[in-house]
């Protein structure tokens, strides 16, 4: 623990130079991960020159913020990877879902139809591209659960 870096609760706190003006910065690095999940400005010293020192309150308060940060990316990227939706087919509730795999050698979905009961009717491998829809999906159940075109 030093004025300018603090590393404790799996998180490194740095307070840096900002590039944007004259004033200081810091950024929170999450132990493994190679960038920053959080920079926001620094309060200048009493000098009005130099930083003003880290300790233990802004430390803490900088951990929550970039946890937080860290757990809204995360449900981010999760409700862009996984999407899902109901329909009714034939007087049944059918729970249609869209699973990206995010595979840099073969990127795909996963296309899969569940009844209430949570009995798998269908699962298919269709494009990441593939976009999930009321239509898409009355279509893709219409088409007896046959991989889209």
């Amino acid at each position: 623990m030093e004025p300018k870096l603090w590393v404790n609760k799996g998180w490194t706190a740095r307070v840096i130079k900002n590039s944007d003006d004259d004033g200081w910065a810091v950024e929170m690095i999450k132990d493994g991960e190679p960038e920053p999940a959080l920079i926001g400005p620094w309060t200048m010293g009493r000098d009005k020159k130099n930083p003003k020192p880290l300790d233990v309150n802004a430390f803490n308060t900088l951990v929550k913020t970039a946890t937080e940060v860290v757990r809204r990316h995360e449900q981010h990227m999760h409700a862009i990877h996984h999407k899902k939706l109901m329909i009714t087919v034939a007087h049944q509730q059918i729970q249609i879902a869209l699973d990206i795999v995010p595979d840099e050698d073969d990127p795909h979905a996963l296309l899969s139809a569940t009844d209430l009961d949570g009995e798998q009717l269908a699962q298919v491998k269709v494009s990441a591209a593939f976009k999930l829809n009321t239509t898409s999906a009355y279509a893709w159940a219409e088409n007896n659960y046959r991989k889209p075109g």
